[in-house]
């Protein structure tokens, strides 16, 4: 009898591999062809393509983390990374249309899902292993939310987004950060750098990168702010398309602003009495 063949060893990922630049193109291309649904296509197309995009985001990141939390290590298998997040903000903005969820899609989506696309910190198994999928499958959905809602729906940040985004981010590491130093986790990666390549190795040494960091998120978040701003004026966000109902105004209160108001009744003549004898 022969002996049982082993099966090879699954290959391991090699960022800027063929697999690695295939979901880069495929993200730029899926990035091009939302805006264009978002600016021709009707509607009720567009909000189908958002709530496919959020329904698949949802179901694949809350699997994969009910999957991954280990009960024998609760704190070093916590949810806690803002990718953990970012997939929550960018469903919700689709579907709820909320300014503040659409503000953390923005910042987060276009800035550090686009970073963790560039330089993954993935050290498992190639395509098709269940980490490569969800790594990129959530880190490309959350920047094709962005996308759609802000070139393809016309949403626009304001510096209100803008400041809410930093104090999002900044209450998100305060206690995260706590839950690193009591249980020796590395969530956001602010005890130490990634094992894998990173741009964090050009920023210097713990803990000096991370304030290295945190200007770099203050002046990018405000360089993708700046151009709204300038071509927009004081154009509201999310002045553009919507797919979300408006509250509709009462037939009975609605009253035009522009019609004059109608004449008081005029009083009944006083009758005059002549001089009594």
């Amino acid at each position: 009898m022969h002996a049982a063949v082993p099966p090879p060893p699954s290959p391991v990922f090699l960022p800027w591999g063929p697999s690695h630049l295939a979901v880069l193109a495929i993200t730029v291309l899926g990035a091009v062809a939302l805006v264009v649904i978002g600016r021709r296509a009707g509607v009720r197309t567009v909000r189908v393509t958002g709530l496919v995009l959020a329904g698949v985001l949802v179901l694949m990141t809350a699997g994969y983390q009910i999957s991954a939390f280990d009960p024998a290590h609760p704190w070093l298998t916590l949810p806690l990374q803002l990718s953990d997040l970012a997939p929550y903000a960018a469903a919700y903005a689709v579907v709820s249309g909320r300014p503040w969820a659409y503000a953390l899609t923005y910042y987060w989506g276009l800035t550090l899902s686009v970073q963790a696309l560039l330089t993954p910190a993935l050290g498992g198994g190639d395509f098709p292993a269940p980490s490569f999928l969800v790594f990129f499958t959530d880190h490309v959905l959350v920047v094709w939310i962005a996308v759609l809602l802000t070139w393809g729906m016309r949403r626009r940040p304001t510096w209100h987004d803008y400041r809410f985004a930093l104090a999002a981010t900044v209450v998100w590491a305060a206690p995260t950060q706590v839950v690193n130093a009591l249980s020796g986790a590395n969530y956001g990666y602010l005890d130490h750098k990634p094992e894998t390549a990173s741009l964090l190795n050009l920023l210097g040494p713990w803990p000096w990168y991370l304030l290295v960091e945190a200007v770099l998120v203050v002046g990018i978040w405000a360089l993708i702010t700046l151009p709204w701003q300038r071509s927009t004026g004081t154009r509201p966000a999310g002045s553009g398309r919507s797919w979300w109902p408006r509250p509709r105004s009462s037939s009975r209160s609605a009253v035009s602003p522009t019609a004059p108001a109608p004449p008081p009744p005029e009083s009944p003549p006083r009758s005059r009495r002549g001089p009594s004898a």
